[in-house]
């Protein structure tokens, strides 16, 4: 039998990226997405909802989103759905379910008055790694 985890989604970001640095050396950035959804409710009334979407990218492209990507810029995001669990100082265990970005597009600029590599699109190559990754933040 063979399992995929594979998440795809595109939306606008929600805050500006936040980059840091592992221990290792090697950056992560962090940032979110907001994605829309249309709908009719029982009565026939049109509906919208927003749904937030944590984004954790590592390498390279850490780097790229957090010199490229800006609040209110649209962004497609490929890679996979990870939760992770960490005991809270108040001995409290919490969670947080996000998607690690394999692959990230940058879409129209939005409300950002940066410009991406390219005129409105550019492709970071994505992250190929085995490695276990242990992400110091929340």
């Amino acid at each position: 039998m063979a399992y995929l985890n594979k998440a795809i989604i595109m939306g606008n970001l929600t805050r500006d990226p936040e980059v840091k640095a592992l221990p290792s050396g090697m950056h992560v950035t962090n940032f979110s997405l907001a994605t829309n959804r249309s709908y009719k409710d029982k009565e026939g009334n049109k509906q919208e909802d927003a749904e937030f979407h944590n984004i954790v990218v590592f390498g390279k492209q850490a780097d790229s989103c957090g010199q490229y990507l800006k609040k209110g810029q649209e962004a497609l995001v490929e890679g996979r759905i990870q939760t992770r669990s960490w005991e809270g100082e108040d001995g409290k265990k919490n969670y947080r379910t996000e998607i690690v970005g394999e692959s990230v597009t940058f879409g129209r600029k939005g409300d950002s008055d940066q410009t991406s590599p390219s005129d409105n699109v550019s492709q970071a190559k994505p992250v190929e790694s085995d490695e276990e990754i242990d992400i110091p933040f929340k």
